[in-house]
């Protein structure tokens, strides 16, 4: 009786992530046809493809090493971006989507009519998925990168890369 009762749990866990994973990808697709918003998709393939490069660049570079590995690390980033939008209804669209029992609050700011908030995802103390939502008077701006991670990873991608909203990430704005 345990094992399909656990079965069973296992099942709404895995559809409850495959749900997650959908409505941020509704979200995304919702709006990317829309000629007011800016699409960027990066694929796993590519973030192999650039922390294979770094690893290759300078074999002997211990920090390029590291940071090849990092990146290479990185599944997908998703952002989605737009001006001269009611940014703060896109803002409260996209955090209906969530499901917040799955993702934790890393950092909520809201000024001046503004508000931005990152979350993550975490299964077994690593971090699967980083979300940035930040919304305005008039612009908007969602970023989904997939991974794994441990919040240290985070930091050195805030502070070693130009990756897209990572540095709201670092400056905390």
């Amino acid at each position: 009786m345990k094992k399909y009762i656990s079965a069973i749990f296992l099942c709404f866990i895995i559809s409850g992530l495959q749900a997650q994973d959908d409505a941020i990808v509704k979200f995304f697709s919702k709006y990317m046809e829309d000629d007011n918003f800016s699409r960027v998709y990066i694929s796993p393939k590519m973030m192999q493809m650039a922390g294979g490069f770094l690893k290759s660049a300078d074999s002997k570079d211990e920090d390029s090493q590291k940071m090849g590995e990092l990146i290479s690390r990185v599944k997908g980033i998703r952002i989605l971006s737009a001006d001269k939008v009611s940014g703060n209804n896109l803002y409260k669209e996209a955090m209906s989507t969530l499901n917040k029992n799955l993702y934790e609050d890393l950092m909520d700011v809201a000024d001046k009519g503004s508000n931005i908030k990152f979350m993550v995802r975490e299964e077994k103390g690593k971090v699967k998925e980083l979300i940035m939502i930040s919304g305005s008077k008039d612009s908007f701006t969602l970023l989904s990168m997939l991974g794994d991670f441990s919040y240290q990873d985070l930091n050195i991608l805030a502070d070693k890369t130009n990756i897209p909203g990572m540095d709201k990430y670092k400056g905390g704005k």
